[in-house]
C-alpha cells in the first residue's frame, strides 16, 4: 500500500471516530435539554463510513489554509450539507437512513437541516484540525524571501 492511501485510510479512521464522538456528544445534550439525566447518546453504524469521508477535506484544508476561518468554515459546512443530504436521500431510498428531520421546519428533504448550519460549520472546522495540523511557529509554510 502506497504512503498516500495509508494516509487517506489513516484519516478515513480519525474522521470516522470523531464524527461518532461529536454526534454522540451532540445527541446526548439532546437529553440533557429534556431533563434526561441519563445523557444517552445515539449513532448508527452507517455514519461512520459518512463522517470518515471528510478525510478528503485534506487536500481543501491545504488549499484553504490562508483564508479566514469564516470562509473555511463556510466551505466545509456546504460540502457537509452536500454529503449529508446525497446520503440521506440514498440510505433514505433503502429505508436505512438513520435521521429523519421531518419534523423540523428548516429541513430539505427530510435529510437535511438548515439550522444545523453551525454545527457544521464547526465540525468542518474540527475535521480541518484533524487532517491539517497547524504549521510550527514561524513556519509559514512560504518560502523566504531572497537576500
Amino acid at each position: 500500500m502506497n504512503h498516500a492511501m495509508k494516509t487517506f485510510l489513516k484519516n478515513f479512521l480519525k474522521c470516522g471516530l470523531a464524527g461518532w464522538c461529536m454526534e454522540i456528544l451532540f445527541t446526548s445534550m439532546d437529553s440533557l435539554r429534556r431533563r434526561d439525566m441519563t445523557l444517552q447518546g445515539t449513532t448508527s453504524l452507517w455514519m461512520f463510513p459518512i463522517y470518515g469521508s471528510a478525510a478528503v477535506l485534506s487536500p481543501l484544508g491545504r488549499m484553504l489554509r490562508t483564508k479566514p476561518v469564516w470562509v473555511r468554515g463556510s466551505v466545509y459546512m456546504g460540502l457537509i450539507f452536500s454529503e449529508e443530504y446525497l446520503t440521506g436521500r440514498l440510505l433514505a431510498k433503502r429505508d436505512a437512513c438513520p435521521w429523519d428531520y421531518g419534523r423540523s421546519r428548516w429541513n430539505i428533504g427530510r435529510v437535511v437541516r438548515l439550522d444545523f448550519a453551525p454545527c457544521w460549520f464547526l465540525a468542518g472546522l474540527i475535521f480541518e484540525r484533524l487532517l491539517c495540523p497547524a504549521a510550527p511557529r514561524g513556519d509559514t509554510g512560504k518560502k523566504p524571501a531572497s537576500p
